[in-house]
């Protein structure tokens, strides 16, 4: 393998190519330590020396570090440590270790993240949101279903009813404009038409 590229990132740290890929990001120190230089060959043992102790060991604890100050999906997680500059097999490597300890976990992130938002923010924009962060259809589905079940309509009823009373809006004593104005906003507020028309008792429809 040969050093075609030695790429600055910051005062601190470099982008390696080798064979004119990508390879893997170090500190400039390690430099003189494996003594790499572009256009040098890179010894086949100081290659697996850092793919093998040196990356995967600093990937785990980026993530340890990561996972202090937040909770993350494992598409967060990855997303994060792919921008570090750490190669594929590196970065999985990384996330099934803080997996094992549970640290990761996104079935219990969307549950968390439903229970905390399932009073203030309609369905539709929970799964939008978890779906945003890298969260499965299926995973987001089984948690609704744990947090929430079959009060669903009656959770949506009762945050429907909440928007009407921030808006002041009395659905009987509004116009068919009036009407139809709160219908669209609440819809963009991920709220289906099922549920609004049932709250608001209207038979209308949104442009």
């Amino acid at each position: 393998m040969i050093v075609t590229g030695i790429r600055e990132i910051n005062k601190s740290k470099v982008k390696i190519e080798l064979d004119s890929e990508f390879a893997f990001v170090l500190y400039k120190g390690e430099l003189r330590l494996y003594e790499i230089e572009e256009g040098k060959e890179l010894k086949e043992n100081i290659y697996h020396e850092i793919m093998d102790r040196i990356l995967p060991k600093r990937a785990k604890l980026r993530a340890m570090n990561l996972l202090k100050s937040r909770s993350y999906t494992t598409a967060q997680l990855r997303e994060k440590l792919e921008k570090g500059g750490y190669p594929f097999q590196i970065v999985e490597e990384a996330i099934q270790y803080v997996s094992s300890f549970g640290y990761v976990d996104d079935s219990q992130y969307a549950l968390d993240y439903i229970e905390y938002h399932k009073e203030s923010r309609s369905r539709n924009r929970i799964y939008t949101d978890l779906l945003k962060r890298g969260i499965s259809g299926n995973i987001i589905a089984e948690a609704w279903e744990k947090a929430v079940g079959s009060d669903t309509p009656a959770l949506e009823k009762e945050q429907i009813i909440q928007w009407m009373n921030k808006k002041h809006f009395a659905a009987q004593a509004a116009t068919p404009k009036e009407q139809q104005k709160m219908m669209a906003f609440l819809y963009r507020k991920g709220f289906s038409i099922e549920a609004i028309r049932s709250v608001l008792s209207l038979d209308i429809t949104t442009n």
